[in-house]
């Protein structure tokens, strides 16, 4: 069915209120069952199993299923030659507007139920980074044709995609530059990004939720009994063994499994006029596109065990990207967990400078490697203080607080590392930002993007003479820290990253 028979133009210019697709009745129901189905699996097995809990729960699913369709009577759109508009609610009805220049970028989604309906998801970035979603421009509903015809619109101003922009195994569109694409061999990097441990939780929560709701005790189930008289037979040291090597592979190949779902298909384009496109996703699809005009920056982030496998992230530093969690996580992302050269190469490329992530950046001094050396000493000996008080109140053996002297060994190593990962440098109109160590990140952030700095000194750092030089943009987190700079160092840094923004500090200093 074509785009034209399916949804009617766009934009149009007796801006008529329009309604999602109806196809919509099939999918929110779906969902919004899904959700309760803790609640209604624990509601059914409080009642032992009745025909009057079951009686209850239909209820209870229908209630639900009527407040979903609500949604779709209650939601309306329209966009005009000059502004997106969304109308919602019921009782409580809330319009949103955004002039169409305002449009940072689009992300178009499509679960499961979706692509099987032939529908799509659309998350309008309109410069605000709220992670409770407010005025949020969220279009859960156009047909998938319409999808790649609005996100086209919107941000190449009527210029149509040469093909659906939900099939994530399409070629690039003609004249687009393809950046980068999955290589299936990083799925070595999966494991080592501790997604499953999410995974894990989730399913402990949902798995205790129910046992709650149906007030199951765990020593009746025949299985965790077996479990748990078996760990009674056997050492410890052997439990503890044990149960560490299950979680492990667990957790890995729950990493592996989300790393596939999440970036399968993962390419990275760019339109002739400089837009970024990035699709990925094997049950979910998503299309992210970012202006580059929106684009101030970029990110290389190595968490420690990426680190010592020689893994990194690149994300894009950009206005109107989300940074909740959920289905707009990592909607910034320019390249999944990958060689570490392949990201910094696709940041050089997509800020079309590679000297942010090449140039040497100036250390933090003395001052610097003693606060991070005494504050990571001093935190490991109130928590083995701490432990011993525990240890000491519970009457636990003494091999559990000698556990807890580990923290000292680590400390000082940590501190070290925390160290030299401090640095900050200006480089080809970016200001370079690098620090931390479990995490640690190089953000490379553009100067004219920065609308002010900030100056923070705690008690300590006072002491040291340090301050916390933050750069405040409307991209990304918004707010990009260099820490623990002398305080001259800071402002004579800031005053030449924006000349004539500090004057004042600079007479002063």
């Amino acid at each position: 069915m074509s785009a034209a028979l399916s949804e009617p133009a766009i934009t149009t210019p007796d801006a008529e209120w329009r309604r999602l697709s109806p196809r919509m009745l099939l999918v929110h129901p779906v969902i919004e069952v899904g959700k309760a189905l803790p609640a209604l699996a624990g509601l059914f097995l409080a009642s032992g199993g009745s025909s009057q809990g079951l009686i209850w729960g239909l209820i209870a699913a229908g209630i639900v299923t009527t407040f979903s369709l609500l949604r779709w009577v209650t939601t309306r759109f329209r966009i005009t030659p000059e502004q997106i508009q969304l109308r919602r609610g019921l009782l409580h009805r809330t319009t949103v507007a955004a002039p169409l220049d305002r449009v940072r970028s689009v992300d178009v989604t499509a679960h499961l139920l979706h692509r099987i309906l032939g529908l799509a998801k659309v998350v309008i970035g309109t410069g605000t980074s709220d992670r409770k979603r407010r005025d949020q421009f969220a279009l859960d509903g156009l047909s998938a044709e319409a999808a790649g015809l609005l996100r086209s619109e919107l941000l190449h101003r009527g210029q149509q995609l040469a093909a659906p922009v939900l099939d994530s195994t399409m070629a690039p569109a003609a004249g687009d530059q393809e950046i980068i694409r999955l290589e299936p061999a990083w799925v070595r990097y999966a494991p080592f990004t501790l997604s499953g441990v999410l995974t894990g939780l989730a399913l402990f929560g949902f798995g205790w939720r129910i046992g709650n709701d149906a007030h199951i005790d765990a020593s009746r189930v025949a299985p965790l009994r077996s479990i748990g008289d078996q760990l009674r037979h056997t050492p410890i040291a052997i439990d503890v063994a044990v149960i560490s090597v299950v979680v492990l592979v667990f957790i890995a190949v729950a990493s592996t499994v989300g790393y596939v779902l999440a970036f399968w298909k993962f390419r990275l384009t760019r339109h002739p006029e400089g837009t970024l496109h990035v699709t990925r996703g094997l049950v979910t699809t998503r299309a992210t596109s970012i202006e580059r005009r929106r684009l101030h920056g970029a990110e290389i982030s190595e968490s420690i065990l990426l680190r010592w496998v020689g893994a990194a992230r690149c994300i894009a530093i950009a206005t109107g990207l989300k940074s909740g969690g959920g289905a707009e996580r990592n909607s910034g992302l320019l390249v999944p967990p990958a060689p570490r050269e392949v990201a910094i190469r696709v940041a050089g490329e997509v800020l079309e400078s590679s000297a942010p992530f090449a140039v040497a950046l100036s250390p933090h001094g003395e001052a610097a490697r003693r606060r991070r050396l005494i504050r990571a000493a001093s935190g490991a000996l109130v928590l083995v203080g701490l432990a011993a008080l525990v240890c000491w109140a519970a009457r636990l053996p003494i091999y559990v607080w000698l556990a807890s002297l580990t923290l000292l060994v680590v400390a000082v190593p940590l501190a070290r590392d925390r160290y030299r990962n401090l640095g900050h440098a200006l480089a080809d109109g970016y200001v370079v930002a690098s620090s931390g160590s479990l995490v640690r990140r190089r953000s490379a952030i553009d100067r004219d993007g920065i609308i002010g700095w900030n100056f923070t000194s705690t008690y300590f750092q006072r002491r040291f003479g340090l301050t916390t030089l933050t750069a405040t943009t409307a991209a990304g987190k918004q707010k990009y820290r260099i820490y623990d700079v002398a305080v001259a160092d800071a402002v004579d840094f800031a005053e030449q990253a924006k000349p004539g923004l500090l004057a004042q500090f600079a007479l002063h200093a």
